[in-house]
C-alpha cells in the first residue's frame, strides 16, 4: 500500500493581511461608492468618508478599484491583503 502525503498546511506571510483581495474587489466593484471594501479591511474612517461624498464621486472607488487589483490595496495596518 502507498501513503499518501497530506497537502501541507497553507503558511501565511506575517507581513500579509487575513483579508482577501478577491472579497474585496468584489466588493469595491459591486458596492464601492458606499466605501463598504474600506469596512472590510478595517478602515472605518475612510469608508464613512466615502459614504459622505458617493465614493468621491467615483474617482476614489475606481482608484480603490484598479490599487486592489494591481496588489497595491493595504488593510488597516498597512499589511498587503492576500492573494486571490
Amino acid at each position: 500500500m502507498s501513503e499518501t502525503a497530506a497537502p501541507a498546511a497553507r503558511v501565511l506571510d506575517p507581513n500579509s493581511s487575513t483579508r482577501s483581495r478577491a472579497v474585496a474587489a468584489v466588493l469595491a466593484f459591486l458596492v464601492g461608492f458606499l466605501g463598504v471594501h474600506r469596512f472590510y479591511v478595517g478602515k472605518i474612517g475612510t469608508g464613512v468618508a466615502m459614504i459622505l461624498t458617493v465614493g468621491g464621486f467615483g474617482f476614489w472607488t475606481l482608484f480603490d478599484f484598479i490599487m486592489i487589483l494591481i496588489g497595491k490595496f493595504e488593510d488597516k495596518e498597512g499589511r498587503a491583503l492576500i492573494n486571490w
